[in-house]
């Protein structure tokens, strides 16, 4: 468990007094690897063990709750020097078989005011950024995976980064005694916008702007609180529970990239059409209108897989972080673009199919007049005969 990475480095701490503040940054890379994976079992990843991932969400599940487990991989904890000195950080590597990863690093913090966690966004090591130090991973993971890609990118795309800072519960007041999350979320809008904005100088935010930031946020039981902005979202809860909303976001992520690079394909794919269309010779139209046949089928079907995958309706706690991940980032605009461009490919399909339709009628036609003048001019030299 991240936690338990997390929880073992803080207690170790000899002499290290407690403070405020205490938990962890768990950074989600999301990377679109291939076209899909194939159905073959993958049993080791970078020297690791792949096992399936299962959560175990306990706030007001449906009885016959679906969650997708994709195939996980735990790295051994590396120790790095960060912006509070030596911790110990853990790596855990997810397999969706649309064709993508996702790496989480979890970094552990203790802090006397929420503010100070700014300094966490683009984290830097003292060997280089944290980064950088992904995308290697994730290059590693790339050249490991490759003979399970179907059709396999040729490099490794820019990745979709998510943070959320995870607070563990009960928050407490100066004192040391329980807070309410909510009230405390008010007491400190502004610091949270800060921090989710990433802006050093919370003073320089606007109002409007520190309440936007702040203003989509869930609560279960009153030591609990999830805050969603657009780069970073904020947990407040037990450490126990941490994971099952993590994994949530972690999904909102990557769809988000997925839809991205669905979006990118789509986009090459109706460019290489439009300029193949252009040659007007017979050949190259029914060329253009096999690859259009193939990728309507191949795009339906991903995007019917990815809708699978992140599966979460419903008034149930989890379904509505999901949703408010949704809405933060926008994905029903993604899908909606997605859509309306499979939209445009089938539209393309269609005009493909009606002008080979209406070409062969032509020539059926020209065949039958054809054969219509032959015979009478046989009839006519057979009478003059």
């Amino acid at each position: 468990m991240l936690v338990d990475v997390q929880q073992r480095t803080l207690t170790g701490r000899v002499g290290a007094a407690r403070k405020r503040y205490v938990g962890q940054v768990v950074y989600l890379f999301a990377f679109d690897l291939a076209y899909e994976l194939a159905e073959q079992p993958i049993s080791t990843l970078l020297g690791q063990p792949v096992v399936p991932f299962r959560i175990g969400a306990d706030k007001r599940i449906p009885q016959a709750h679906l969650f997708y487990e994709p195939l996980m991989v735990r790295l051994p904890g590396v120790e790095r020097v960060g912006p509070q000195g030596p911790v110990q950080i853990a790596r855990v590597i997810k397999i969706l078989p649309v064709g993508s990863i996702s790496i989480t690093v979890a970094v552990p913090f203790q802090t006397e005011h929420i503010e100070d966690l700014v300094i966490f966004h683009d984290l830097q090591f003292d060997s280089g950024s944290l980064q950088a130090e992904v995308r290697e991973l994730a290059e590693q993971v790339r050249r490991e995976l490759r003979p399970y890609c179907i059709r396999p990118v040729a490099q490794l795309p820019e990745e979709e980064a998510y943070t959320v800072f995870c607070i563990e519960a009960p928050l407490t007041d100066p004192e040391g005694l329980p807070l309410s999350a909510e009230a405390w979320l008010q007491a400190h809008r502004r610091q949270v916008a800060a921090l989710l904005t990433q802006e050093l100088d919370i003073h320089q935010l606007s109002q409007q702007e520190a309440e936007e930031s702040t203003s989509r946020y869930l609560s279960y039981y009153k030591s609990d609180l999830v805050v969603v902005d657009w780069d970073a979202a904020l947990i407040v809860d037990e450490p126990a529970d941490v994971e099952e909303v993590l994994y949530v976001m972690e999904l909102g992520n990557l769809e988000l990239a997925e839809l991205e690079a669905y979006d990118r394909l789509l986009d090459a794919a109706l460019e290489r059409s439009y300029r193949d269309l252009a040659d007007r010779s017979l050949r190259s139209r029914a060329h253009v209108l096999q690859q259009v046949k193939e990728l309507r089928i191949d795009m339906a079907r991903l995007n019917d897989a990815l809708s699978n995958i992140t599966k979460l309706f419903g008034d149930w706690h989890l379904a509505r972080i999901h949703q408010l991940i949704a809405t933060r980032f926008h994905l029903a605009d993604w899908h909606r673009t997605v859509n309306e461009k499979l939209k445009t490919l089938d539209d393309l399909y269609q005009l493909l199919c009606h002008e080979r339709d209406s070409r062969w009628m032509l020539t059926l036609e020209a065949t039958i007049v054809l054969l219509f003048i032959i015979d009478l001019v046989i009839l006519v030299v057979g009478l003059k005969g």
